[in-house]
């Protein structure tokens, strides 16, 4: 996909993200939001995957540690295929295999069930780990939330990946200043992010995580980069795409009525027109 393409089909992730959590009347609009460019690139240009063989031995593995932004990645793998659009309006209903957090038994596409901050690294670390010592030329990416990396869990998981030199594995921050309890600065201020991650032998990279042309270059310096895993510092707005919610700590885990769902939809539908006009 070029630039235009991928702008496109993130404006329709986060279609899918705010109809997902309009319908369940829960769930985490706000980190979805923000992560909803790189959840696009991911899957639309950098993964080696296949919607109609979601368990193919070679395919690279995607882990959301931060597994509370499942309505983004639910929206994502939507619209790569995996499964109906339609079955987005079903998040969090009683019976529906779209639970609040990812479920790698029932849904299509999840590499890795996740939801308890701070495991998920730990897992992809184990996979990265499992494809060095068989040989295999997968690639393992997983998305951390900037609060999430307050967890231990996180360094250790992170020690093990630079001590074994696992350059299959790369980690994505997504660093849109806000947790549930306000700026990740004033709960427990992790920063700086750049400087831990180069402490524990990883080979770092910051960028606008809203910006297609960074996130691409980010990638491709992550594939070429040897010997050493990669931490991508993506600074990103939390609501991204939604003028009522950017940048606002109360749409962490906050549904939209009927009204604000309406005006939310025309805001990127007129976002999607503008798209398609250049």
């Amino acid at each position: 996909m070029n630039k235009l393409e991928l702008q496109k089909m993130a404006n329709e992730v986060r279609k899918g993200i705010v109809t997902a959590v309009h319908s369940a009347k829960a769930g985490h609009p706000g980190g979805s939001l923000s992560a909803a460019d790189i959840f696009t690139y991911l899957y639309f240009e950098e993964m080696n995957i296949d919607p109609k063989d979601p368990k193919k031995g070679d395919r690279d593995r995607f882990v959301l540690s931060k597994g509370h932004t499942a309505p983004g990645l639910y929206s994502t793998l939507a619209n790569r295929g995996y499964f109906p659009v339609e079955d987005l309006k079903t998040l969090r209903h009683l019976g529906s295999y779209l639970q609040g957090h990812p479920d790698m038994k029932h849904i299509p596409g999840v590499d890795m069930s996740s939801g308890s901050l701070g495991q998920g690294i730990s897992a992809a670390v184990g996979m990265a780990l499992a494809g060095k010592l068989s040989n295999a030329d997968y690639r393992v990416y997983t998305l951390l939330g900037d609060g999430e990396i307050q967890e231990g869990q996180v360094w250790e998981a992170s020690m093990m990946a630079g001590f074994r030199k696992l350059d299959n594995l790369v980690v994505i921050v997504d660093n849109n200043n806000l947790q549930i309890d306000g700026s990740i600065d004033e709960v427990c201020s992790p920063y700086p992010i750049d400087k831990k991650f180069e402490a524990f032998n990883f080979h770092v990279i910051n960028i606008d995580g809203n910006d297609f042309d960074q996130i691409d270059a980010a990638f491709k310096e992550a594939r070429e980069t040897k010997g050493m895993p990669t931490a991508i510092i993506a600074k990103t707005v939390k609501g991204k795409g939604i003028s009522f919610m950017e940048n606002q700590v109360s749409w962490h885990g906050v549904a939209p009525n009927d009204e604000q769902y309406a005006v939310a939809m025309e805001e990127l539908g007129k976002a999607g027109e503008a798209l398609c006009q250049k």
